[in-house]
């Protein structure tokens, strides 16, 4: 029994192919950016409502003819967000709208394509090193939620509301990007040798996740609110560092706008400090292009964030901003792996 487990084990390892899974899994990795992309120009251009319905099979061709057209359209008009803000819409406009968030759910059941067909080939060809088959199931697990948090939010706009609610926008969007960090990290563990034996910095890494973490929630939650809008100006809010009246809604932090943009903008700060102290260290521990990664990220996003502002939420800022965010997650990934691999320092 203990020769035929050796021999097992010595089959399995021979066969294991760690690297064809990295560059997989950063495939996928990119295709989860991209779907971040798409998603950040539904919220924006007001689509994510567009489709009434969650036909996993039927929804994946879009409509055909007129009459299909025409029904989906007549669902929609059944929406509040129709009655409330869009009444008198063209169907030519709602095509537009309609577009978009197609192009988001189909981009998700290609990516769950993506990783679910190579995951059972890797499985059955035994080309799954030890260890890692039940972070692969996790992360499938993870996809097939995300798509139940993705109608989970869309349901709660199409009635009452003309928007859906932020709240669930902020979960759909962290599971989004932790599927992404959870691919990167375990392909760069698959890609690593030896744990270094040099002494890395990395007692930042869970404080600065959490640190980011906080300030892409509050991220969610101004395009939710649309809280975006409640300033077009920089670094003063109406005039002010701190606007007149922020005290008195201070309680409500995340349903009031002006609250919630303030306190984003406020976390940019404090996030870009951090990742550019914290990208100093690694410079100076020898992570070299990991450091100018982060520092690089954090300050393209921060001026990104600016400058959405100052154009009252240009599409083209407000899509190029949610991307940089996904950036800077996957530049704190990148170091945060360096800097865990090496001994305490």
């Amino acid at each position: 029994m203990v020769t035929l487990a050796h021999s097992l084990a010595a089959t399995s390892s021979a066969s294991a192919r760690p690297r064809a899974l990295a560059l997989w899994l950063l495939g996928v990795a990119t295709l989860v950016f991209a779907m971040v992309v798409v998603g950040g120009i539904t919220r924006l251009t007001e689509s994510g409502l567009s489709i009434v319905r969650w036909d996993v099979v039927s929804g994946t061709l879009p409509p055909l003819n007129e009459a299909a057209w025409s029904a989906e359209f007549a669902a929609y008009k059944a929406t509040s967000q129709y009655q409330l803000m869009n009444r008198g819409m063209s169907l030519a406009e709602f095509k537009g709208i309609f577009f978009w968030e197609y192009v988001h759910r189909l981009l998700g059941r290609v990516i769950g394509l993506a990783y679910a067909l190579p995951l059972a080939i890797f499985w059955v060809r035994h080309a799954i090193p030890a260890g890692y088959k039940s972070r692969l199931l996790a992360l499938l697990a993870l996809g097939g939620l995300q798509g139940t948090i993705g109608w989970w939010m869309v349901s709660s706009g199409l009635v009452g509301r003309t928007e859906v609610a932020h709240e669930r926008l902020a979960v759909h969007l962290s599971v989004a990007l932790t599927i992404m960090a959870g691919c990167i990290w375990t392909a760069l563990d698959l890609r690593r040798s030896e744990p270094a034996q040099t002494q890395r910095p990395h007692r930042w890494v869970v404080p600065f996740m959490l640190l980011l973490a906080t300030q892409i929630i509050w991220g969610a939650f101004v395009a939710g609110l649309r809280a975006g809008h409640a300033s077009n100006t920089w670094p003063l809010m109406f005039g002010r560092l701190v606007p007149q009246g922020l005290v008195e809604q201070a309680a409500d932090l995340i349903n009031s706008p002006v609250t919630v943009h303030f306190l984003h903008r406020s976390l940019a700060y404090a996030v870009a400090a951090a990742a550019l102290f914290i990208a100093l260290r690694l410079w100076r521990a020898g992570a070299g292009i990991r450091a100018l990664a982060l520092a690089s990220a954090v300050l393209a996003q921060f001026g990104l964030g600016v400058a959405t502002v100052l154009s009252g939420v240009a599409l083209p800022l407000g899509v190029l901003h949610q991307a940089g965010g996904a950036c800077l997650v996957a530049a704190t990934i990148w170091a945060a792996h360096w800097a865990k691999q090496g001994k305490a320092a």
